[in-house]
């Protein structure tokens, strides 16, 4: 039985629309995965130090065979491959990053996979193109997606890309 997952993509590194767009075509290899819809990529200021490039975001929504952790592990080498390196700076820059954001209707918090993915509801750069593609999704926890949209704090989003 396939499972709706939501994965978010980010870069503010080495030409950071050609590493999101690097990633969704990553994304749609992944095995027993199909990828559903892809949002419109949006800029916008970093959470972390301000002395950094502006991000690029997206979302992909995906229908998966695959169990949160073997998805989980999927995203982790797509990083790898894209040549993310870790355990620099909390919120510092990135070639790539890609979180599961949900995965169904689970609610799963184990040493290396939290979902839904904390503070996602907070994060106009999660929450609006999480919207564009899905906008009556429920986030566990926290309610409806269309309900959290106007109390997330804005950091100056722009659509750069259309899906």
């Amino acid at each position: 039985m396939t499972v709706r997952a939501y994965v978010g993509i980010g870069s503010n590194l080495n030409d950071p629309v050609a590493q999101v767009l690097e990633a969704v075509e990553e994304l749609e290899m992944i095995p027993d995965t199909i990828l559903v819809e892809r949002s419109s990529l949006y800029s916008g200021k970093p959470m972390g130090p301000a002395d950094q490039p502006d991000y690029v975001n997206a979302v992909v929504s995906l229908d998966t065979l695959l169990s949160p952790e073997e998805l989980f592990r999927s995203l982790v080498s797509i990083e790898d491959q894209q040549g993310r390196t870790r355990g620099g700076e909390p919120w510092g820059p990135r070639i790539i990053d890609l979180d599961l954001l949900l995965y169904g209707n689970s609610v799963i918090n184990t040493a290396t996979l939290t979902v839904p993915h904390p503070r996602m509801h907070e994060r106009d750069f999660v929450i609006v193109p999480l919207e564009e593609i899905a906008g009556n999704v429920k986030i566990p926890g926290r309610g409806f997606l269309y309900s959290l949209i106007n109390s997330c704090e804005s950091h100056s989003l722009r659509k750069l890309i259309t899906a």
